[in-house]
C-alpha cells in the first residue's frame, strides 16, 4: 500500500485537530470512527451488528470527524460518526422513513443508490431536491419495493470522497433462492489524505499528474528487444503524436489513494470468520470514487448469485472485476482450518485493499504476487492499425457474436467459461431461443464523421460490443474471471417487449484538458434532459471514445443489459462501458420525472459526464 506521505492539506495539524473535535473530545472521537460491524470478524459473533439500524424509522447525522489511518489524521465527513456509515437493513414490502440531519457547514444530501423510488425522495440537489442546508433535517419516505444488496452516499460535491457512504441491504420478502450460513459485507472504498477539491485541481493542470507507472527507458529497451526497434519507436511515437498514454489506466492512484475495506486499510486486515465448511456469502460494495477493483480469494472459488441486487444464475469464477458503485455477492465455502486473503488489486496495479477470511481472529494468509500493469493498446482502443484487421473479421454466428479472438478472452479464460456452464444442470431451463439473443454492436461499427467539437479528444475508428471480454489486465491472468456475458436473470422479467427506439449516447472527454461529456458537451454546455416517453421501452445505447472506462449509472430504472441472454437479461444500476466499446441497455421507462445519469467515478461526474433524464407523460401502473 503506498500512501503519499507530502500530501498535507487536508491532514490534520494539532490546532485543527483540537478545533474540530471540539467538546466530543478527541480520544471519544477517534474511538467512534468505524462502525461495529465493520469489524464483523473481531466481534460479530459476539456484539451482532450493534451499528446496524433496523426498522421503519431510521435517524442519521452527517458531520466531520477526524479519521486516522496509522500515523496519519485527517478529517472526515461521516455518518453518525462513523466511516463508512452505518448498516442500513430493510424489509422489501415496508414503508420507511430516514430523517437525515446536516451538521455540516455546507449543503449535504444522501442518494439510495440503485432503488426504485419516488424522483423527490431520489436525493440529488438540482434534480430531485435542493439539498440539505446545514442545521436541518431532511426526511426521506418511501416504499420499499425490491431486496438485495445496495448503498447509499452523498450526491453533493465532492462529499463522497470524504466519506459520506454506507451500506444498505434489503431483505426479500420471499426466501431467496440460495443458502449461506455467514452473511458479511465488504465496502471497497478510496481514502486521500488530500482534500478531493485539490485532487481535481491536480487533475485539471496535469491530466496524469497521479501517474507514476509511465513506460521508462528500462522498458523501451525491453520493447525494442520484445519487437525491434523500429516497431517499438513507431510505437512510441505514435502515442505523442496523439498525446496519450498507455500507461492511463487510472485518473487517481495509490499515489495519493489508501485502499480500504470496510473503512480499513491493508495493515488493519478487516477479518470475517467462518467455521470450516460453512457456505460464506460476501456482498461485495464499490463505495469508491475514483476505483476499480479486480477482486479474488486465492484458494476458493466464488458463485455469483447477485449482481447489482438482483439474483442472477449462478456462476462460478475465481476473480471478478467490480466498478465504482456496482455490487456483486457471491457465495465461497472455505473447507479447510486455514485463513484465506480477500483480495481487491486494483485495476492499475498501483495498491490494493485487503481483508481476510479465517476460523480464528488474528490469522492471516499470504497476499498473492503483485501483477504488473497492464499497457492500453490501439487495438482496445478500436484502432484497427495495430493488429487488429476488421476485414478479416468473419461473419457473426446466430448470437450474433463476430468470430473475433476478443483480446481479452483466452484459451484458459474460455475452456474455464465452458466448464462452468458445463456444471449447471440445464434440463429444466427454456430453449436457447429464449435465452440466447443477438448482442446489439457485435458487429464493429465504424465512427461517423465528426468528433463531438473541441470536447472529444479523439475517437476510437470501431466501437464494438466487448461484453465477453474481462477487462484489460485480466486477460492472460490464468483464473476464470467474470465477463459481462455470465450475467443472466434468474427469471425472465415481465417487460419482454423489443425496444421501440434508440438513443445512441457517446461518452467523450479530452484527456489532456481533463474535460468529460455526453456527446462532447459537458452538463453546463447541455441542461436540456434526455426525454423518455412514460411506458415505453427503448434501447440505450453507450459509444465509448474514449480510452478509459466508464461506470454509467441510470437513477429511478433498471437497464436490462443486452448481452444475449434473450429473456434473461440482467438488470443493472450500473453499466461499465470499455475503451471503444459499444453497450446497449434496454430501458422500460415507467418512472415519471427527472432523473440523474452519470458515469460513476466522481471527477468525471464533476467535469461534466452527467446528465437529466425525464420521463414524461403519465403515472404507468406498479412496477414489479
Amino acid at each position: 500500500m503506498s500512501i503519499n506521505k507530502d500530501s498535507h492539506d487536508a491532514r490534520m495539524t494539532r490546532r485543527s485537530l483540537l478545533k474540530g473535535v471540539g467538546a466530543l473530545g478527541i480520544m471519544a472521537a477517534l474511538g467512534r470512527l468505524l462502525p461495529s460491524y465493520v469489524l464483523a470478524g473481531t466481534t460479530k459473533a459476539e456484539a451482532g451488528y450493534p451499528s446496524e439500524l433496523r426498522g421503519k424509522t431510521i435517524d442519521l447525522r452527517i458531520a466531520e470527524l477526524p479519521f486516522r489511518i496509522g500515523e496519519l489524521t485527517g478529517m472526515a465527513k461521516t455518518i453518525n460518526g462513523t466511516l463508512p456509515g452505518p448498516l442500513i437493513r430493510l424489509k422489501e414490502g415496508d414503508n420507511v422513513t430516514l430523517n437525515v440531519t446536516n451538521r455540516l457547514m455546507e449543503d449535504t444530501s444522501i442518494h439510495w443508490h440503485g432503488l426504485l423510488l419516488p424522483p423527490n425522495m431520489d436525493g440529488v440537489p438540482g434534480v430531485s431536491f435542493g439539498g440539505i442546508k446545514p442545521a436541518s433535517t431532511f426526511t426521506y419516505h418511501y416504499p420499499i419495493r425490491q431486496s438485495g444488496t445496495y448503498w447509499y452516499h452523498s450526491h453533493s460535491g465532492f462529499q463522497e470522497q470524504s466519506g459520506i457512504y454506507g451500506p444498505l441491504i434489503i431483505d426479500p420478502i420471499e426466501p431467496e433462492p440460495f443458502h449461506y450460513d455467514q452473511d458479511y459485507i465488504v465496502v471497497l472504498s478510496d481514502w486521500t489524505f488530500e482534500s478531493p477539491e485539490s485532487v481535481f485541481a491536480n487533475l485539471k493542470k496535469q491530466s496524469g499528474y497521479y501517474n507514476f507507472q509511465k513506460r521508462a527507458a528500462p522498458e523501451f529497451f525491453s520493447d525494442v528487444s520484445r519487437m525491434g526497434l523500429l516497431p517499438a519507436l513507431q510505437n512510441y511515437l505514435m502515442w505523442d503524436r496523439m498525446r496519450m498514454d498507455p500507461t492511463d489506466l487510472a485518473d487517481v492512484t495509490g499515489y495519493t489513494y489508501t485502499y480500504l475495506m470496510n473503512g480499513l486499510a491493508p495493515e488493519q486486515n478487516w477479518t470475517g470468520l467462518f467455521r470450516p465448511g460453512e457456505r460464506v456469502r460476501l456482498r461485495f460494495i464499490a463505495a469508491t470514487a475514483m476505483t476499480f477493483y479486480d477482486v479474488r480469494l486465492p484458494g476458493l472459488t466464488m458463485t455469483v448469485v447477485q449482481a447489482d441486487g438482483q439474483n442472477v444464475q449462478p456462476v462460478v469464477v475465481e476473480e471478478f472485476r467490480i466498478g465504482p458503485a456496482e455490487t456483486y455477492d457471491v457465495i465461497v465455502q472455505p473447507n479447510e482450518d486455514r485463513a484465506y486473503t480477500i483480495f481487491a488489486e486494483t485495476m492499475d496495479r498501483s495498491g490494493y485493499a485487503r481483508g481476510t477470511l479465517a476460523p480464528r481472529a488474528g490469522m492471516t494468509a499470504p497476499l498473492p504476487d503483485r501483477r504488473p500493469r497492464p499497457l492500453r493498446t490501439m487495438a482496445s482502443m478500436g484502432m484497427p492499425m495495430e493488429g487488429m484487421d476488421m476485414a478479416d473479421m468473419k461473419k457473426p454466428d446466430h448470437h450474433g457474436v463476430p468470430h473475433l479472438e476478443p483480446p481479452g478472452m483466452n484459451k484458459a479464460t474460455k475452456h474455464a467459461t465452458e466448464s462452468i456452464h458445463d456444471k449447471h444442470d440445464m434440463s429444466d431451463r427454456p430453449p436457447d431461443e429464449l435465452r440466447q439473443s443477438k448482442i446489439p454492436g457485435s458487429t464493429p461499427v465504424r465512427h461517423p464523421p465528426g468528433h463531438h467539437g473541441s470536447g472529444n479528444q479523439t475517437v476510437a475508428e470501431y466501437s464494438r460490443q466487448r461484453l465477453t471480454e474481462p477487462g484489460i489486465g485480466l486477460a492472460n491472468t490464468g483464473t476464470r474471471v467474470l465477463v459481462y456475458t455470465d450475467l443472466k436473470s434468474l427469471t425472465p422479467y415481465p417487460d419482454q417487449r423489443k425496444p421501440e427506439r434508440e438513443i445512441e449516447l457517446h461518452l467523450t472527454g479530452h484527456m489532456t484538458r481533463y474535460m468529460w461529456s455526453f456527446d462532447g458537451k459537458k452538463y453546463s454546455e447541455a441542461k436540456e434532459p434526455i426525454v423518455f416517453r412514460n411506458g415505453e421501452r427503448l434501447r440505450l445505447t453507450f459509444v465509448n471514445d474514449t480510452m478509459m472506462e466508464h461506470p454509467l449509472h441510470l437513477h429511478g430504472m433498471w437497464m436490462h443489459l443486452e448481452n444475449g441472454a434473450g429473456a434473461f437479461l440482467p438488470r443493472k444500476h450500473t453499466v461499465i462501458v470499455k475503451p471503444a466499446e459499444r453497450v446497449s441497455v434496454a430501458i422500460t421507462a415507467d418512472a415519471p420525472g427527472r432523473w440523474a445519469f452519470h458515469c460513476h467515478l466522481l471527477f468525471h461526474m464533476e467535469a461534466g459526464m452527467f446528465r437529466v433524464v425525464e420521463v414524461t407523460g403519465t403515472e404507468p401502473e406498479a412496477r414489479s
